[in-house]
């Protein structure tokens, strides 16, 4: 049992915090610069990592031969965000908590010491603690075993390091947004979803809110379905650039009909925003219909949190616009869904990021018959 079991069923353990003395290795370094990592624990700082479960480390040590010492057992890599010093513990975690902007409830704390562990509970009573003999157990706990392993989870920690990097270079560019853009180096792929891929289409659907054109969640079985039929595309984007990946960041589930193509959902990742990602792929879809001759209709339902991509839809010339094309949709969406028009034209490619993306379009001459 944990000192602070949580009520079941337990929410997934995004971050588990280690401290190091007798916990993470044997031994004190203070008192022996050899401290040992054991295999069982080597093992599950793999597994952990290998679930997507981020780890970092809150100790009282000094820094520089701490960090050192976990090099020199070839796990430091492993740590984001360390917290190695000598304050409270309690305050080391929240520092680790807001730099990973994670809720409390979604981190883990092991540590061999109950007051360390009773000192972290009193002031952050969400965050879950372990006792340091408890590692052993920890993969086969519910809340460190997510339901799926997705592509991007076994590159969560490369991602967040990278977006690390990636923000202490921004902070220290001198020219303007644009500018720094264009110094990343970023590659945007659009293709077609796999089936490895489908997991993390399914995770974007679900979490994405202020980037989600309806905030409808596609099941693995719908999103299957999808993919078998003829008629309809589903399409994955991810980006990269030179401090690393961003992973999968879009989502584009479009079917196409005679006259125009149906865009049922565009969702992207909050974490993009300020890249343009979702202004990219609109415009490379507005683009590709142009090429079909084709309009776009695309689906839009207004909550709560999703202004933003109001804003985007609209920015980019969908409106309630009247056209016969809609009569090939008709009745396909929810009452409380907008079917927004627009006529494609051609679009400029981005300025900021190297696209690669597949071609949607047959290049045949626009369809007699379609209005203008």
């Amino acid at each position: 049992m944990s000192d602070t079991a949580p009520e079941a069923p337990p929410g997934i353990v995004k971050c588990l915090v280690w401290d190091l003395d007798n916990t993470l290795w044997h031994g004190t370094l203070l008192e022996d610069e050899n401290v040992v990592l054991s295999e069982a624990n080597r093992e599950l700082i793999i597994g952990l990592d290998a679930r997507g479960i981020l780890q970092s480390v809150c100790s009282r040590n000094d820094h520089d031969i701490a960090w050192a010492r976990l090099k020199a057992l070839g796990v430091a890599d492993y740590f984001v965000v360390p917290e190695i010093g000598w304050g409270p513990k309690s305050d080391a975690v929240r520092r680790i908590t807001d730099r990973l902007d994670f809720a409390p409830g979604t981190i883990a704390f092991i540590d061999d010491q109950p007051a360390e562990r009773a000192e972290v509970a009193f002031h952050l009573p969400e965050v879950r603690c372990y006792a340091a003999q408890e590692a052993a157990t920890l993969l086969s706990l519910p809340e460190f075993s997510p339901r799926s392993v997705t592509v991007d989870s076994r590159q969560r920690r490369t991602m967040y390091q990278a977006g690390f990097r990636r923000t202490d270079e921004r902070e220290r560019f001198a020219g303007s947004s644009e500018d720094f853009l264009r110094s990343l180096d970023m590659v945007m792929r659009i293709g077609r979803a796999t089936d490895d891929e489908l997991s993390r289409v399914e995770e974007l659907t679900l979490r994405t809110s202020q980037m989600n054109a309806t905030g409808v969640h596609y099941p693995d079985e719908v999103l299957r379905a999808l993919l078998a039929c003829p008629s309809h595309e589903v399409l994955v984007t991810t980006l990269t650039d030179r401090f690393g990946p961003h992973g999968a960041v879009g989502v584009v589930l479009l079917e196409k009909h005679g006259r125009a193509w149906h865009l049922k959902l565009l969702a992207t990742s909050c974490r993009v925003v300020a890249f343009g990602a979702g202004t990219i792929i609109l415009n490379w879809l507005v683009d590709q219909a142009a090429l079909a001759g084709v309009h776009l209709l695309a689906d839009f339902r207004a909550t709560d949190r999703n202004r933003v991509m109001e804003i985007a839809y609209r920015f980019a010339g969908l409106d309630e616009q009247s056209c016969d094309c809609r009569d090939e949709v008709s009745g396909s969406s929810g009452e409380d869904v907008l079917l927004l028009h627009l006529t494609a034209e051609r679009r400029e490619p981005p300025t900021t990021v190297r696209l690669i993306a597949p071609d949607l379009a047959d290049r045949a001459p626009p369809r007699a018959g379609l209005p203008d």
